[in-house]
């Protein structure tokens, strides 16, 4: 376990700043029309940095099994995840986007996490909502705890668990977390060991966000870096509960180049930038704002998205619909329309190459012209504050076309381990 040298000051600083901050932590957000969730940030007032974020998504199949159409009945929620920022307190924010009936959250709490659903015993914290213990998130809405406190170190894993005691209906998720959560029958929220929790999954549910805070923290940053994109900012084919997206590798990069900063993910496997899809999320171009530019600190957002609205049309596969034939010029003003929406916020935005698709099932004559066409706007538009060069990183040095075999998960469409890492190499860390 990481150490951390408590001192007395910072005691009485937290203890103020939970004092401050009691109470005012909590929005309920009825959606508009079209499931968007709307509401002023959470804890106005306060000053918090997101150090972990999610992408909700409806609840669907999904490549593995999971609990999102089924939902939840009388059961516990237990979800790890690792942040990129630290503090000495700490809040979570729950999504009910896709929900059609309210969620009743019976209890909550906070934890440094131990091992798999066992937590670090003496850190359980119970999570409260304006001062009660018991919570309801309205339908399509959105909602943030109080603070706790809670000191977190960067890169070190929280545990964040729920007792959802009625019928849940179909549960706001997110498909592809590459990380195990649990389940257990009851009320085990307060429970340090794992006993209880007999079934998982490799998905997130209704939980969107971690934010920390700390004393004398001042004015709000924005230095937080946002990954944007499809299947592989969200990680698809890395190592299972052990990090290594190129959102970790890169957040890791910052740290050792001295120049940490949170980084967090707000990739969807299969999500494309002009089209919403019932397996894959709302297309880009309707989810930036929420996903991304309203993250509490944010900064910098980096895209990297396009693949599949090139690539569905390539293939016959039935969960790759809606797939229309998309030209560059189409893709290139889906881009135009992120980075207005971004520069209006105030947030630089770097655009990124499209990753060789040579060999997937992606691939075709009209998706590799339009990819390549695309690239060669990243790179000599302008338009986007700064570009970083994901195709040419990670291609083949004898088949250009294609990623080179030492980065290829083998689909021949995804990085492996290595090859995110090449890809969070790739990034001048100057440029975000």
């Amino acid at each position: 376990m990481i150490s951390r040298a408590r001192t007395s000051l910072a005691t009485a600083a937290t203890a103020l700043a939970l004092a401050l901050t009691a109470g005012l932590a909590v929005t309920g957000a009825q959606a508009s029309s079209g499931g968007h969730e709307k509401g002023q940030e959470a804890g106005r007032g306060s000053s918090w940095t997101a150090a972990w974020a999610s992408a909700p998504q409806r609840p669907s199949i999904g490549f593995k099994p999971n609990w999102s159409e089924a939902g939840f009945d009388g059961q516990t929620l237990r979800q790890v995840v690792r942040v990129t920022e630290g503090g000495d307190r700490a809040r979570i924010r729950l999504s009910n986007a896709y929900g059609s009936s309210p969620l009743r959250i019976e209890s909550a709490t906070i934890a440094r996490t131990e091992k798999g659903a066992s937590v670090e015993k003496g850190s359980v914290r119970r999570l409260t909502f304006r001062g009660k213990s018991a919570v309801t998130v309205p339908a399509y809405g959105r909602l943030s705890s109080d603070a706790a406190g809670l000191d977190l170190d960067p890169f070190e894993s929280v545990t964040v668990t729920l007792h959802l005691s009625g019928t849940t209906g179909p549960a706001t998720f997110h498909a592809q977390s590459f990380a195990t959560s649990y389940r257990a029958q009851g009320d085990h929220t307060a429970d340090t060991g794992a006993a209880a929790f007999g079934e998982s999954t490799e998905s997130w549910y209704y939980l969107s966000g971690v934010d920390v805070g700390g004393p004398g923290s001042g004015a709000p940053k924005r230095d937080g870096v946002v990954l944007f994109g499809d299947s592989v900012t969200d990680g698809f084919a890395s190592s299972t509960d052990r990090d290594r997206r190129w959102s970790d590798a890169l957040a890791e990069r910052l740290d050792k180049a001295g120049k940490p900063r949170p980084v967090l993910n707000a990739g969807i496997g299969g999500n494309m930038v002009l089209n919403d899809s019932a397996w894959f999320g709302e297309k880009g171009t309707n989810r930036l704002s929420r996903d991304a530019l309203g993250l509490p600190g944010v900064g910098t957002v980096v895209v990297l998205e396009g693949l599949n609205d090139i690539g569905f049309s390539e293939t016959d596969k039935p969960t790759y619909k809606p797939a229309p034939v998309v030209s560059a010029r189409e893709l290139i003003d889906g881009h135009r329309k992120l980075i207005r929406e971004a520069r209006a916020k105030g947030v630089r935005v770097v655009g990124a190459t499209l990753l060789p698709l040579g060999g997937s099932d992606h691939y075709g004559k009209h998706a590799a012209a339009v990819s390549d066409a695309f690239n060669r706007w990243v790179r000599t538009s302008g338009e986007y504050d700064a570009y970083v060069d994901f195709d040419k990183a990670l291609a083949d040095p004898e088949d250009p076309e294609r990623i080179a075999p030492a980065y290829d998960s083998g689909d021949h469409l995804h990085p492996n381990d290595a090859g995110y890492r090449a890809m969070a190499d790739a990034v001048d860390l100057e440029t975000l």
